[in-house]
């Protein structure tokens, strides 16, 4: 059998009669020019599933997710109908699968099912019969045949583990930017295009607020090892950015080879902002063992994931607690903490929902000193309070207010000189 390509196309990218066309024209040559069989997944048309969330608000606020999910699979559905029709009007053999006839093995988890194996023997038998194959992101089903979706992002997940499991050469995900980019073009007026970036660092950036891909599909991408090309569909001819273990080799798809990159690389290579967080603090919290981990277990049960946490000690025997959560989950956080604080002891808590997170990536940063004191100096002299800071091996995050965040963006971006074409 040939090589095997999987493309996936958002929902911007389908928003439209003409925007399938476009993509059924792309899906023509990518499999002309590579000489490959090609497995499409796609997801539903532009603002599609959120139509469908608003339907179900207006007969019932809070559904059954069974038939939540019944409803929102339906808009993968139309996609895949439509581009199949698109892709058989410009004579290509090709046919739609949905989530179960795909082979697409879920959890039973309404609404956030995660992948737990594919049977490809269906995909492969119509691939050799040289048909392009048109796969519905976002769904699967389980042992009792029930539908599941995978929540947000799922159809890059879908596009992934279907790569992984059709041993396919690389996995392309199209959407409305032409690369991934040293940060939001919406908030920097002059940013780089990356040729090629790091699993970790595509991890990072995707969790700190990066939408170009979902965390989920670059964790899967990196445990098995696939390669993953950010692409744009109305700029199909940009190569966009390659995604792997391996950022110093860049891929020529019209030449087949790889280019080995000499010059070294930037240290940080992103800046991200994350608006959905949220502080909440502790005061006069008793300084005794096991008081953080009773706190954080009281949470934990909850189902409250806490991010970044500072602990300061004062000399009367107390301690200030701060750390931010997902402001979605703050309200429910503040309660928690409201009833742990009367039974560890504390004196009051508070809940600020007026802060983001900044964060500086790159795998460059761990064997190059003096990174985290320029990004301190840069917010410094614009008079930016950094209220909180966490760090990894590869990342840098400040918690500062909200009316100054994208202003930090801006004054970090240009710290570190990404506006350079060879970032």
């Amino acid at each position: 059998m040939k090589k095997i390509i999987v493309q996936k196309f958002g929902g911007s990218s389908l928003a439209s009669p003409e925007r399938i066309k476009c993509v059924a024209e792309i899906c023509k040559e990518t499999q002309y020019n590579e000489d490959c069989s090609l497995v499409v997944v796609v997801s539903a048309m532009g603002d599609t599933t959120d139509d469908l969330l608003d339907l179900m608000v207006q007969v019932n606020s809070r559904p059954n997710p069974r038939e939540q999910d019944m409803l929102l699979s339906t808009g993968e559905q139309v996609s895949i109908a439509l581009l199949t029709m698109a892709l058989n009007k410009i004579d290509k053999k090709a046919q739609s699968l949905t989530g179960w006839q795909a082979g697409i093995k879920t959890e039973s988890i309404h609404t956030k099912a995660r992948i737990k194996e594919i049977e490809t023997s269906r995909i492969l038998k119509l691939l050799e019969e040289d048909n392009i194959v048109v796969v519905a992101g976002f769904q699967g089903f389980d042992n009792n045949h029930e539908i599941f979706t995978l929540g947000r992002g799922g159809s890059d997940t879908t596009a992934v583990a279907l790569a992984v499991s059709l041993g396919a050469e690389r996995c392309d995900i199209y959407t409305d930017v032409d690369a991934v980019h040293t940060s939001d073009p919406r908030i920097v007026k002059k940013t780089s295009p990356l040729k090629n970036i790091s699993y970790d660092e595509m991890l990072e950036l995707a969790s700190l607020g990066a939408q170009v891909l979902h965390p989920r599909s670059v964790e899967t991408a990196k445990f098995f090892n696939m390669p993953l090309r950010v692409r744009s569909s109305w700029h199909p001819e940009n190569l966009g950015t390659l995604v792997t273990d391996n950022t110093n080799i860049e891929l020529n798809l019209k030449e087949k080879k790889e280019i080995k990159v000499i010059e070294g690389q930037k240290a940080v290579r992103g800046v991200a902002i994350d608006k959905k967080q949220a502080r909440i603090s502790i005061i006069g919290v008793p300084d005794e063992p096991g008081i953080a981990a009773k706190i954080f277990g009281e949470l934990s049960e909850n189902g409250i994931s806490v991010d970044v946490i500072v602990q300061c000690v004062s000399n009367d025997g107390h301690a200030e607690l701060d750390f931010t959560v997902k402001r979605d989950s703050a309200e429910l956080a503040k309660i928690e903490i409201d009833r742990i604080a009367k039974l560890v002891g504390a004196k009051r808590t508070s809940l600020d929902l007026n802060v983001v997170k900044v964060s500086i990536v790159g795998a460059g940063m761990i064997d190059q000193p003096g990174i985290a004191a320029k990004m301190f100096k840069s917010l410094g002299q614009k008079g930016i309070n950094i209220q909180m800071i966490s760090t990894s091996e590869i990342r840098i995050s400040c918690i500062v207010s909200e009316k100054e965040g994208e202003e930090a963006v801006q004054v970090i971006h240009e710290a570190f000189g990404l506006s350079e074409i060879s970032a």
